[in-house]
């Protein structure tokens, strides 16, 4: 038998208590109206929907001689907003993560949620420990003071990262390719040693593409564990890797179902060696080659899928490009989110494909690759969806922003240069443009350098550099008797030409001026005086690394050519080449190098070449020598009874060095390595080779030599190399030689 509810009717609804919030406000809230049946169930409804709106602190609903009456206390309104015991993380940037606002109603839930947003800012920084709790402080006229206090606890640290499964590969190897590092001697400066469970996760998926890379295709990273040690407040890492097998590609083909499609023309395309090691890097390259040459046949939904044949018995993939047809789906629009600095023709411009032309998912990819690539963001989030037709698709970019701009001063010391000293300042992204600035004051015992630099990397939004760097350098060396000052101004253009190669154009306008003391060379003081130059450049570089920051393979050429005589009083043609290849043994765990250099330099129209414009080696170049250690110099000079040699530069020059870096036992989070090079080189040729009475030694072509072993220690205050040398070829009592030489570039 059912039961009616009981109701009850009020003439009234009244509300008290309330101050900034109308009282139809809390009316509408709390959905009663007069006039109305109400049941108990409706009234108790009431109450938690005032408490849900989260305006109110206490809440009373009561029936009161006929009509209701909602009793409320609002919450207090936030007076201000502060931070207490935060060291490590700035206030601007923590301010940014609270949700609540001054002068809004203070939300117990807000100021939660507020709370958890620091503490995982404190996490991401790996203070695992740190704790946050907010307080509230009365003030007058129902105002109140939010305050989190923070304590910010340790810094929880990486001690060791190990590895179980590896068997081609050591810890060692391993452990370079993650972006976690092992805590080591510099650990109050280093920050990737911090424990942090996303980058984790992230080295994760970075060991898969390191296997993935090398042909181990059935790769897994099967888990990772980190163990906390209380005795030492530092996390172990572990991660449990399956290798696999390493495959190699075998048979690659080209075919397409396509009447239309003819795959001789896609031939250029396929440039894979059969029996290389498998890198699914190779098959993108190819694939956006077959994409290019598609677009060219007039061919815009043909695209190109690899189908994979597995061969376990040779170990080897056979690979056919299929040339097919896609679905008709065409870009509407591209909409981007989250630049709240960089304007959005900077992102638009790394993709190739703009609103009306076909969509290629791949090229998507590679554009949201090449805006991660930028530096510009620390999220680059892109997403496809559905526009307003089925063969319609909107592309969707969010990004979130972090800074671009460096100040940065260095000290530092070298055995050839003595104490030095610079300030760097430097915007990659000025006035969210996408462009680059630098401003560098450098000073030596020996050299001033004052130089400023600006660079369009997308000139008309195409893939063309434009920049222009200007520099001021003197030099005062007691030791080379002379002086020099240059003032130069080159503005360039640079673009690829192909796809691994890119030439560059500059002009260069430049006032040199040697002055020489007066118990100089008379060689040298026959070409003091101010020499104003210009002069067209031209460039050309073919870069085949696997890496341009540290590579393990691959190779890089490069030539650099000046022609100087369209104005001024300087006259005369350089040139500059490079040829450097690299190649790992061992498991990658040795790196070999070689080097092949040289220059040409030839006065124009009767000129003699200068000594502030010809080539010198030694110190860093030709290891084993002093700066302008070997080559053309006038002997037996004197000065006050003291005999020395004045270095005067040549005019040609060549240089080979080999080289092998490799570890020597110790634990790689000190960052110590060692190494072992051979230089062999000579400086030569000189326009005048007598002045008065003194006649140039050395400057026919003579080999000078060294060999040596050199110690890296790549410190968190900057990369320290110690080099080790014994000079082999040399001209005793002529040549400078030197035995040990290091650098130490500090930045802070």
């Amino acid at each position: 038998m059912a039961y009616a509810q009981a109701t009850a009717r009020f003439s009234r609804v009244d509300v008290s208590g309330n101050q900034r919030i109308a009282s139809d406000t809390v009316r509408s809230i709390a959905g009663i109206s007069a006039g109305v049946n109400v049941t108990p169930g409706q009234i108790n409804g009431a109450v938690q929907n005032l408490y849900e709106s989260g305006l109110f602190e206490t809440v009373t609903v009561r029936p009161e001689q006929g009509r209701l009456v909602i009793d409320v206390a609002e919450y207090p309104t936030i007076n201000e907003i502060s931070l207490e015991g935060n060291r490590r993380l700035k206030d601007e940037d923590l301010i940014g993560l609270v949700g609540s606002i001054p002068r809004r109603a203070y939300s117990p839930s807000q100021a939660e949620a507020d709370t958890q947003a620091i503490t995982d800012a404190y996490v991401a920084a790996g203070r695992l420990a740190a704790k946050v709790e907010p307080k509230i402080i009365r003030r007058s006229d129902n105002r109140v003071d939010l305050v989190f206090e923070i304590r910010e606890g340790r810094v929880i640290e990486v001690n060791r990262i190990s590895f179980t499964g590896n068997r081609k590969y050591s810890d060692r190897r391993l452990r370079s390719s993650l972006e976690t590092k092992q805590a080591g001697i510099f650990r109050a400066l280093v920050r990737k040693d911090t424990f942090i469970p996303e980058r984790v996760e992230f080295d994760k998926e970075k060991l898969r593409n390191f296997y993935l890379k090398r042909g181990y295709i059935d790769a897994e990273i099967l888990s990772s564990s980190a163990d906390f040690a209380r005795e030492r407040n530092a996390f172990g890492v572990n991660f449990q890797v399956q290798e696999g097998q390493q495959y190699s590609f075998g048979t690659l083909t080209l075919s397409s179902p396509e009447p239309d499609v003819n795959v001789d023309d896609f031939q250029k395309a396929m440039k894979i060696r059969q029996g290389r090691t498998y890198n699914p890097e190779l098959v993108n390259t190819t694939l956006e080659r077959l994409d290019v040459i598609a677009a060219e046949k007039g061919l815009p939904f043909v695209q190109a899928r690899p189908r994979v044949t597995r061969n376990d018995d040779t170990r080897t993939l056979d690979i056919d490009f299929e040339l097919a047809r896609g679905q008709k789906i065409f870009v509407e629009r591209i909409d981007i989110e989250g630049n709240s600095t960089t304007i959005d023709r900077v992102i638009r411009r790394e993709f190739e494909t703009v609103e009306g032309d076909p969509f290629n998912a791949r090229k998507v990819q590679e554009a949201t690759d090449r805006i991660r690539a930028l530096g510009y963001f620390t999220k680059v989030d892109v997403q496809t969806r559905e526009g307003s037709a089925p063969d319609q698709v909107v592309i969707d970019v969010n990004v979130e922003e972090q800074p671009t701009g460096t100040l940065g001063f260095g000290v530092g010391f070298g055995t050839d240069d003595g104490l030095s000293g610079n300030v760097t300042l430097t915007e990659e992204n000025f006035l969210g443009r996408g462009q680059s600035i630098g401003l560098t004051v450098s000073t030596t015992s020996d050299n001033r350098i004052f130089s400023f630099s600006f660079k369009e990397p997308k000139l008309f939004d195409r893939d063309l550099a434009a920049g222009i760097a200007f520099s001021y350098t003197t030099t005062n060396d007691d030791d080379l008797t002379f002086n020099t000052s240059r003032v130069s101004l080159r503005p360039s253009l640079e673009f690829p030409i192909g796809e691994y190669s890119r030439l560059s154009t500059s002009l260069l306008f430049s006032s040199d001026e040697v002055t020489a003391d007066t118990d100089s060379s008379p060689l040298i003081s026959a070409e003091t005086g101010r020499r104003s130059t210009m002069g067209i450049g031209l460039g050309y570089t073919f870069d085949r690394r696997n890496s341009p920051i540290d590579p393990t393979g691959g190779f890089i050429f490069s030539i650099d050519q000046t022609l100087a005589g369209f104005a001024g009083d300087n006259k005369y043609y350089k040139a500059v080449a490079n040829a450097k290849a690299y190649r790992s043994v061992l498991n990658e765990e040795v790196v070999l190098s070689a080097e092949l250099e040289g220059g040409y330099l030839k006065g124009l129209g009767g000129n003699s070449t200068s000594i502030i414009d010809r080539f010198q080696l030694g110190g860093n170049t030709l290891r084993g020598f002093e700066s302008y250690g070997i080559g053309p110099r006038d002997v037996g000079l004197d000065t006050n009874g003291d005999s020395y040699d004045a270095a005067l530069g040549g005019n040609f020059y060549a240089l080979a060095r080999l080289e092998a870096s490799f570890p020597i036992g110790i634990p790689e989070e000190y960052g110590i390595h060692g190494g072992l090079f051979f230089d062999v080189g000579s400086v030569w040729g000189l326009d005048n080779t007598t002045a008065g009475t003194s006649t140039a030694s050395s400057a026919d072509f003579e080999l000078r030599s060294a060999i040596g072993v050199s110690i890296f220690w790549d410190t968190a205050l900057g990369p320290l190399r110690f080099n080790f040398a014994k000079p082999l070829e040399y001209v005793q009592g002529v040549d400078s030689t030197e035995s040990f030489n290091f650098t130490i570039d500090t930045r802070f």
